[in-house]
């Protein structure tokens, strides 16, 4: 499988032949901005158009279909859309922090979005406890939400920013033991060592049944902490409008809009790399033929693709079941998932520590 970091370093040691080592440095932070914006920019008209298509599937609709062929440029003519919106100035609100809140949501979803390894050496951060900063910075998205609702000076935004806080900050508990589930079984937090010791088998397949079930307690936690279907109780529009973004207009609102979607892709991601083997291929043991073929197809279709098919069953969540309340959405995260997570914890370590390993 072709390896990415041979061009990468290609890169910076012809950088380094032309210029200073600082100089080399410079531009290739900036080259690695650049590409991260555009792939993130890109997602999004992405993975807006093919919500927008699997939404219109289930309902037994077309979806885009004027704007290109299939539509496929639909996403493109909204986003021209909303960037020469008029910024709507507002009074009795606290201009600071209305202003900061969005940049928070998107700076949270680039910092987590560049830690995933979209390939085999493509990766643009990788140290030693990689899993617990991205846990870390995806957590900061939950202060841009609260900021909105605060500083709106609106009580729909107000409601809709204390049901996010109360919302995000508990599914993330099960989102981190989740994660804890599966660094216990690897044996490290290195993102790139998680995604390599699956080379033998995904670790869905190998980690026995609490694998399985941190799959599926992620899963769930997951969706609820992206605020999509059945757990959208933040911009809920029935009785919020639309919730902690109900003030904000133009580009503002396009952030929020913009860092819902990549967050549903870096959740995916983020599943992908704990339990279906990152950009790894599918491998069988002993059967040689299959693999070598398996290695033909490119890591990065591997991640993309597992992601996204993550992503298609995650959509498929906000139309099957019906929004839940609040009450019902918190019972079900502290009386259910958490205490199922804590169990599912402790049998990993036994698994571990008897050396149950496949």
């Amino acid at each position: 499988m072709f390896d990415f970091s041979i061009v990468t370093h290609w890169i910076d040691n012809l950088l380094r032949s032309v210029m200073p080592g600082w100089g080399a440095l410079l531009i290739e932070f900036v080259l690695v901005g650049v590409v991260l914006l555009l792939l993130y920019a890109v997602l999004a008209l992405f993975y807006i158009y093919f919500e927008r298509k699997v939404c219109a599937f289930f309902q037994c609709r077309l979806g885009p279909n004027r704007v290109g062929p299939y539509g496929i440029f639909q996403s493109v003519a909204d986003m021209f859309k909303i960037l020469i919106k008029e910024l709507i100035s507002l009074n009795h609100i606290d201009k600071f922090l209305f202003n900061l809140a969005p940049y928070l949501v998107i700076v949270a979803s680039m910092l987590a979005f560049g830690c995933l390894p979209f390939g085999k050496g493509l990766q643009v951060i990788d140290f030693n406890i990689g899993v617990f900063f991205l846990i870390a910075v995806s957590s900061i998205g939950v202060l841009g939400i609260l900021l909105a609702g605060w500083s709106s000076h609106n009580k729909y935004t107000l409601i809709g920013a204390i049901r996010s806080g109360a919302q995000m900050v508990s599914y993330e508990l099960s989102i981190g033991l989740s994660v804890l589930t599966m660094v216990v079984f690897a044996g490290t937090m290195s993102i790139t060592g998680i995604v390599e010791a699956q080379s033998n088998g995904w670790f869905l397949f190998t980690g026995h049944i609490p694998a399985i079930v941190a799959f599926l307690v992620y899963l769930v936690a997951g969706t609820a902490e992206t605020n999509r279907g059945p757990f959208d109780l933040p911009e809920a529009e029935s009785e919020l409008t639309a919730g902690y973004h109900t003030e904000y207009s133009g580009i503002h609102f396009g952030f929020f809009y913009l860092a819902e979607y990549l967050n549903l892709f870096i959740v995916s991601g983020v599943a992908t790399l704990l339990f279906l083997g990152g950009w790894m291929p599918f491998h069988i043991p002993g059967w040689e033929s299959f693999n070598h073929i398996m290695d033909y197809i490119p890591s990065v279709v591997w991640f993309f693709g597992k992601a996204i098919v993550i992503s298609f069953i995650i959509i498929w969540f906000k139309w099957t079941f019906p929004r839940l309340r609040i009450d019902q959405l918190l019972r079900l995260e502290w009386k259910y998932l958490l205490p199922i997570n804590l169990v599912n914890l402790f049998v990993m370590v036994l698994i571990v520590i008897y050396g149950l390993h496949f």
